[in-house]
């Protein structure tokens, strides 16, 4: 019995030492310049049908491609720590769990082209902090949801070419320069790129800035292939990106009704604000921090045209400050911002000296200022 516990811990020791690698796949370890080594794994077997599940943990790269495997499962990789590049490519892949990519903390590349997947699992993404290549090319995805925005911040190379997207939310865009408001440099080291080229496109206001991007020159956002056309609608199939001019679509421009008002202590203020443009934008208030305000109104009396006004009431020098009036619509944004001032005394109270055995009542001194009155109709 104690020679067989022998063999089994020499055993463990040597799986540690040479870890084993799976029967269909191929393991390299590389040597580095510094003296370090890396492992990578390739699984190409085309009778593969399973993500291996007993891959070397220091595994830095792995491949698994042109085998029959289909799906990838809850935790497949889990325990590959300090994998950092993941290439899934030209299998038979149509389901991804939604926890598949769990703890691939380091993962810096993943690639899952030539596959069939419809619906990718974009909160996984949270799952690879350190993501920065996604590569989804000629695949059958439909759709990019608004919830895989805030996933992409991070993402330097994303390749959504050859699926079958007709649009994309239009706030996608607003991640990246120039429609997120950060400055331009021509020189930028840090660039984005963005493969969309290849999929059926309906050109109509939702994919407005990037038919925009696609005229554009020395953007930090780099289209692979800036000849895209449209598919739809009909008064456009076929034309290239950059001829293809929108009808209904137009930028919104918002304007208040003062630039700087300056308001008695207590009183009552309207802020207002206009905006016109196609569809008709959205309008939103806003703190100078950018968190939201509240008591506003807004009304759209007809197409292309929105107001609103915002009401503080019994004003306080801690309401003193900007206030950002936002217009949205597909085509773009645009802001005015108000500035508030407050002026007037705070109540104070003073003690009389005791001159006497009696006391005298307290006095209270006080400045009254009367409030404004509000306006029973926007102004």
């Amino acid at each position: 019995m104690r020679q067989l516990l022998l063999v089994y811990v020499i055993l463990c020791c040597l799986s540690l030492a040479h870890p084993f690698c799976p029967s269909q796949c191929t393991c390299v370890l590389h040597g580095l310049t510094d003296g370090a080594r890396t492992r990578s794994v390739v699984c190409n077997d085309p009778d593969m049908a399973d993500v291996p599940v007993n891959v070397p943990v220091d595994t830095v790269k792995l491949r698994i491609e042109k085998t029959m495997v289909r799906r990838i499962p809850t935790e497949a990789f889990y325990y590959l720590v300090e994998l950092r590049y993941l290439w899934i490519t030209y299998n038979s892949i149509t389901s991804v769990d939604s926890a598949g990519f769990y703890n691939l903390k380091v993962l810096h590349e993943l690639r899952l082209d030539g596959n069939m997947i419809s619906v990718f699992p974009w909160e996984s993404l949270k799952e690879m902090p350190m993501l920065r290549t996604l590569d989804l090319h000629n695949n059958r995805i439909t759709n990019v949801p608004n919830e895989a925005i805030p996933y992409l911040f991070n993402i330097t190379y994303l390749d959504l070419s050859s699926n079958k997207l007709a649009t994309l939310p239009s706030d996608l865009m607003d991640i990246w320069p120039p429609f997120n408001g950060a400055p331009i440099f021509a020189n930028a080291s840090q660039k984005v790129v963005l493969g969309l080229q290849d999929n059926p496109w309906f050109c109509d206001c939702k994919i407005s800035k990037l038919i925009e991007l696609s005229k554009m020159s020395g953007t930090p956002v780099v289209l692979m292939d800036l000849f895209m056309a449209c598919s739809g609608p009909e008064n456009l199939a076929g034309f290239p990106f950059q001829r293809a001019e929108l009808d209904n679509c137009v930028k919104p421009s918002v304007m208040s009704s003062a630039t700087k008002i300056t308001s008695d202590l207590g009183s009552n203020v309207i802020l207002r604000c206009d905006a016109t443009g196609f569809p008709t934008p959205s309008l939103s208030w806003a703190n100078a921090d950018g968190s939201p305000v509240d008591n506003t109104v807004q009304e759209s009396p007809g197409d292309g045209i929105r107001w609103s006004i915002m009401s503080l009431h019994g004003i306080s020098f801690e309401d003193a400050g900007n206030y950002n009036c936002k217009a949205k619509n597909y085509a773009g944004n645009a802001e005015a911002t108000i500035s508030v001032s407050v002026a007037g005394d705070i109540s104070t109270t003073t003690v009389p000296l005791r001159l006497s055995n009696k006391t005298e009542p307290t006095k209270q001194v006080s400045t009254v200022i009367p409030p404004t009155t509000l306006p029973s109709q926007p102004l």
